[in-house]
């Protein structure tokens, strides 16, 4: 069977402080795209995975929304989609790489969802909204509602138990990334040892809707680790004020919220490695996102990257993407970040790239497909 090639943040405790290393190891239970003919792609996860559900949600709710305004989807669609990008996402590129629909937003698409269906949620948190005092998120988006929807929508995607094993046995499961929002939302309320002891939470929450989509008949996955929340623009103009002694004199990034993503991903890691104990028949793949983004940001001239801390569009304070006054990059393909946290699409590929590069696939499956649903 082909083998995932990952890479492992592991926590070294030293005089330095906190640093990370990347130590390349095969995947357990290794995902063979090749050997297996995907029929469908169902996704859940937040703004890194939303292909457009989230003008939906926060037209609902009466929140503004830039991301259905250009420049948004500027670089491959001509126009915005909902994505937070200027173009496609990993999930779009990973489907185009498999021969499979792009996955069609479950709350925007009016078709039929026996190719797959996208639960992500721009802004979706891992914990009910419950979990944050004082009625922090406007939006109950989490994991737990996500999977009410796929649960809503699966009766008319298979009826029996062994339909519907047969049906998502064909069908790969991305679960993520998410925890991006938890830990974010809680910065400008929380110290970073207080977010640390609510990560277990987190990462149980994960497990658990794993173990429920198991049961509803998924046999393959793929979860995504969390990013480097310190190098992202927003966190680090939200702690701009910081000791310098703070900030990681090569890269710039905070290092003790990079903590966070790097303690999430082990525990994340772990508990994978449990459910594939639990579930020998079941493919569950780690999917690195830290590593990559490090490497980027360490080695920005590699990626063809500018100006790597520093977002494409959008300005200080509330200024947003698209706004008359924001600001908008000449050449986002020479950039990491778009928007805040958010991804150009050059940095997408790059990342959906090395995640398939070591999976043996046929050339009809690697060419890229229509972006059209």
């Amino acid at each position: 069977m082909s083998k995932l090639l990952r890479t492992v943040a592991i926590l070294l405790l030293g005089n330095l402080g906190w640093t990370w290393a990347l130590i390349p190891s095969s995947s357990l239970g290794g995902l063979s795209l090749s050997a297996r003919r995907y029929d469908s792609i169902f996704s859940f996860g937040d703004s890194l995975a939303d292909t457009g559900n989230n003008p939906v949600v926060f037209a609902e709710n009466g929140i503004p929304n830039p991301v259905t305004r250009t420049p948004y989807g500027c670089t491959s669609f001509g126009r915005p989609t909902g994505r937070n990008s200027d173009g496609r996402l990993i999930i779009d590129f990973i489907a185009q790489h498999l021969g499979v629909p792009l996955v069609p937003p479950s709350l925007a698409y009016n078709g039929s969802f026996r190719r797959g269906a996208n639960f992500a949620v721009g802004s979706a948190t891992t914990l009910d909204v419950a979990f944050f005092p004082d009625g922090k998120l406007p939006l109950n988006i989490s994991l737990g509602v996500q999977l009410e929807w796929f649960e809503s929508l699966k009766p008319s995607l298979c009826h029996t138990t062994q339909e519907c094993e047969e049906f998502f046995g064909r069908s790969l499961f991305f679960v993520g990334e998410f925890g991006v929002n938890d830990y974010h939302f809680s910065f400008p309320i929380k110290t970073v040892q207080e977010i640390m002891l609510f990560v277990p939470d987190v990462i149980g929450t994960i497990s658990t809707a794993i173990q429920r989509l198991i049961e509803h008949g998924g046999a393959s996955f793929v979860v995504p680790g969390m990013i480097p929340s310190g190098c992202t623009p927003p966190v680090i103009a939200m702690f701009s004020d910081a000791d310098p002694a703070a900030l990681n004199s090569t890269t710039g990034c905070l290092e003790d919220y990079n903590s966070i993503g790097m303690h999430h991903n082990l525990l994340l890691q772990e508990a994978l490695e449990k459910l594939r104990g639990k579930h020998p028949n079941a493919t569950i793949v780690y999917a690195d996102l830290f590593g990559h983004i490090m490497e980027m940001v360490e080695s920005p001239r590699k990626f063809g990257f500018e100006d790597v801390l520093a977002i494409c569009c959008g300005g200080p304070g509330k200024l947003y993407c698209g706004d008359d006054d924001s600001y908008l990059c000449e050449k986002p393909s020479a950039r990491l970040f778009w928007d805040g946290v958010h991804l150009t699409e050059a940095a997408y590929r790059y990342i959906a790239d090395d995640w398939l590069r070591s999976i043996d696939y046929s050339p009809a499956t690697a060419r890229e497909r229509s972006f059209s649903y």
